[in-house]
């Protein structure tokens, strides 16, 4: 899409409009080019002053304590919270995705949306029911449970309502934290809920399972039991640790790909059924409308995405030179393939670096080298899936360099599938960034 044509594989020569580089242009060379101008524009010679010892290095540091703490420096590295005096209602904790970098997520920085606080349950007196459509009814205790095989898989979980922010009728001047944060990635470890399906021994006219949490709201949503054989998981480890308490300890359930709603923490219940059970949350807050006013009875996947990280607002350019746009893509459909990259608002595009490999329904990073020469630019990204499909979400086909791309299913849903999802970052000549729309 308006790409041209590179003088090589590490060519420095624009591939897309307003400067983006082929995204092999650094392989090689990468601190001549960053050298050269803007981010390497700090490196001085070592032979420019003398090497002296700082006041840190000249006494003893502190104790090593049991549990890691991270440095001072990195205190604004905190999640922001919308109900930070715990009033009785929803409370939402955003993952500072500006700050980090890489595809896991810190478990401390992960999002969480909870609607009656963080319950202080008892791992020893906590009890998984799994009954109704079954053979046999039973109890298992963590205990119990840990004695099953374990599975782990690094995916995202996102809230249905992650970047509602973009419905704004003018771009909302906040960083991703704000736009994006109710999506987070982590590694999670537990027993795949098929395995304890087949030790209750379902009946083959169910078709749903309603899995229910431990904690006040008792949230409880119908998943439907093709998923629940699939890749469900009762997870017990997070990034190789117990549980954190707001993400579900001791145990939760994961629906890889699917809204956040749908993996219910604290999870105590699961009852199987031959029909899905239309609950309180599902029929009153899951339910999009669309604009007929019709609504959708059910929508699970969360579908392909991306958006730039770095630079975004709340950075600034420092001088005109080469700098690395970098970001997050992931799909709920599958794994992602393809990023593209826009400096001009979408008039010509250029293949980013996917860090790799990438994984199944999980954030992947990507990359792309930028020569900014001090004029205004538009930053956004647009990825595709190994099915086809393309951010934004489309009622058309599209077609981007000979390759058909098939439009996701739901052009008009609630929550992250926004129609308008591509994320722009305006940059003026003074190197300021600002949210807009184009």
């Amino acid at each position: 899409m308006g790409a041209s044509k590179s003088r090589g594989s590490g060519s420095d020569e624009p591939v897309a409009g307003n400067g983006l580089l082929h995204r092999r242009a650094l392989l090689g060379k990468g601190l001549m080019i960053a050298g050269a101008a803007g981010v390497g524009a700090g490196v001085t010679g070592a032979a420019a002053e003398p090497l002296k010892d700082d006041e840190w290095s000249a006494h003893q540091g502190k104790t090593v304590q049991p549990i890691g703490v991270r440095s001072k420096f990195e205190d604004n590295t905190v999640r922001v919270l919308s109900n930070p005096k715990g009033e009785p209602r929803t409370q939402h904790a955003r993952t500072p995705h500006h700050l980090l970098n890489g595809t896991i997520t810190p478990s401390h920085l992960h999002f969480t949306i909870l609607h009656n606080g963080i319950p202080d349950i008892d791992p020893d007196k906590h009890r998984l029911v799994i009954h109704g459509m079954v053979k046999q009814p039973m109890v298992f205790t963590m205990d119990r449970l840990m004695r099953y095989p374990m599975v782990t898989r690094q995916t995202f979980v996102e809230c249905g309502g992650n970047s509602a922010l973009m419905f704004s009728n003018e771009p909302v001047q906040q960083t991703l934290q704000y736009l994006h944060g109710v999506c987070s990635n982590s590694e999670w470890t537990g027993v795949l809920l098929s395995t304890l399906l087949d030790e209750v021994g379902v009946d083959p006219k169910a078709k749903w399972a309603l899995p229910e949490g431990a904690d006040t709201a008792a949230l409880t949503r119908s998943v439907p039991l093709t998923k629940a054989w699939d890749d469900a998981i009762v997870v017990l480890y997070q990034n190789g640790q117990r549980l954190m308490a707001e993400q579900g300890y001791p145990m939760r359930l994961l629906l890889p790909g699917w809204e956040g709603n749908m993996n219910i923490k604290y999870v105590r219940r699961i009852k199987i059924t031959d029909q899905p059970a239309m609950t309180y949350y599902e029929a009153r807050n899951y339910s999009p409308l669309l604009p007929d006013l019709k609504a959708y009875k059910f929508y699970f996947v969360n579908e392909v995405k991306s958006f730039i990280t770095h630079p975004s607002f709340g950075t600034k350019l420092t001088e005109p030179g080469y700098y690395e746009i970098s970001g997050i893509a992931y799909s709920g459909s599958g794994t992602i393939k393809r990023v593209m990259v826009s400096a001009d608002g979408g008039q010509s595009w250029a293949d980013a670096a996917i860090q790799g490999p990438a994984q199944d329904k999980a954030f992947t990073r990507f990359h792309l080298p930028w020569r900014w020469d001090g004029q205004p630019a538009i930053l956004t990204s647009r990825a595709v899936d190994d099915g086809g499909n393309i951010q934004p979400l489309r009622a058309d086909f599209i077609k981007t360099r000979g390759q058909s791309l098939k439009p996701v299913a739901n052009p008009m849903a609630f929550g992250n599938n926004h129609y308008n999802s591509l994320t722009c970052w305006g940059i003026n000549s003074k190197g300021e960034i600002a949210h807009v729309y184009v």
